[in-house]
């Protein structure tokens, strides 16, 4: 199998595959330098887009670098991630034709509640973002209980003044 990165509709460039491939296939290694979360605290915050992908350990990032860190967000991919042994894989969700471009779900976590993560993949399946559904929940958490701080502050100073 030969992957291409060329223009995406998606997000500037993407993945292609120039074969055909053929479900639970693995397609590709998510490869790059292994850091702690704490190293990458920071490491994107001029950037609009980041290749950090984080393992199952929850302490250990992938810098990605690579032709993996190329292939985009879908809220319907026609790929998936998995660990397996220490090591990310993209993996085919479907028979995937000559031409198409590999997607998968990034179903982001752990992100600011404040940063905008918009998804434009398109899909009758889009979510409007590229947050995980658990964490659409959590941030929906987070920013009520800020605004509910916000209100009770503000109602203090009125009282004292």
């Amino acid at each position: 199998m030969t992957l291409i990165v060329r223009s995406s509709p998606l997000h500037g460039a993407g993945v292609y595959t120039t074969a055909s491939i053929k479900t639970g296939e693995r397609v590709l290694e998510y490869t790059g330098k292994r850091l702690t979360k704490k190293e990458t605290e920071g490491m994107y915050a001029d950037s609009e887009v980041t290749y950090l992908f984080g393992l199952e350990d929850g302490k250990t990032v992938i810098d990605g670098f690579g032709t993996a860190a190329f292939v985009n967000h879908s809220c319907d991919p026609n790929c998936e991630t998995d660990q397996i042994d220490k090591r990310i894989w993209i993996i085919a969700l479907r028979d995937i034709q000559a031409g198409e471009e590999l997607t998968y779900d990034y179903n982001l976590y752990d992100v600011d509640p404040e940063e905008e993560t918009p998804c434009f993949c398109g899909s009758k399946e889009c979510r409007g973002t590229m947050l995980s559904p658990d964490e659409i929940t959590r941030r929906k958490r987070v920013l009520a209980q800020r605004k509910r701080r916000r209100l009770k502050s503000a109602k203090s100073r009125r009282k004292a003044a």
